[in-house]
């Protein structure tokens, strides 16, 4: 890490995912990067660990289970107010990137990521240097299966992660909704021709 910001010492990261493989790589990844890592499965022990441990870093999943990492954020802020929170989620959106900077995140990556994606978005605002824009809008109209898709997220987000009244509000089935959440936001690829 060359002329970047480093880890503040004595003040642990605490990562928060209930992907166990997922969150022991990351610790390992960011132990050998210099940083206490501290880490939980969800958003009870979350909690204990941030009033115990004074955290100042955070890397939090959007989904803990039956849980949604974006209440979590400022319930974080309120017990560590310089607390820097970084999202992550398997199913990014607009919506949901909207919402997290909203609630208090500093940054929000989608998954899978690497640890030096994490070390840079949790250490560039303390570093001063400016971040990209995550929210930026594309150049060209998205496909209609990614427009489902980020409509999808925003209801849900609205609904605050509640299943049921989503559904009822997009006018579809429970399981329907269950079954497009459950795969991965449409990519977008370059057309060819």
């Amino acid at each position: 890490m060359s002329e970047q910001a480093v880890p503040v010492p004595g003040r642990p990261l605490l990562i928060v995912d209930d992907d166990t493989t997922f969150a022991r790589v990351l610790t390992r990844a960011l132990t050998s990067r210099g940083f206490e890592v501290i880490s939980t499965d969800n958003a009870d022990d979350a909690r204990a660990l941030t009033r115990r441990h004074q955290p100042r870093y955070c890397v939090l999943d959007l989904k803990l289970g039956d849980e949604n990492g974006l209440r979590l954020i400022p319930e974080l802020q309120t017990l560590v107010p310089d607390i820097r929170i970084l999202l992550l989620t398997g199913y990014a959106s607009i919506a949901t990137a909207v919402e997290a900077i909203k609630r208090g995140a500093h940054d929000y990556l989608a998954k899978p990521v690497d640890a030096d994606a994490v070390v840079r978005a949790l250490l560039d605002g303390d570093a001063g240097g400016e971040s990209d824009d995550p929210l930026d809008a594309p150049d060209a109209p998205l496909p209609l299966r990614r427009l489902e898709w980020e409509h999808i997220q925003r209801v849900l987000t609205e609904c605050e992660g509640n299943i049921s009244e989503t559904a009822r509000r997009l006018g579809m089935h429970r399981r329907t909704l269950q079954r497009k959440l459950s795969k991965h936001p449409v990519r977008e690829r370059p057309e060819e021709g």
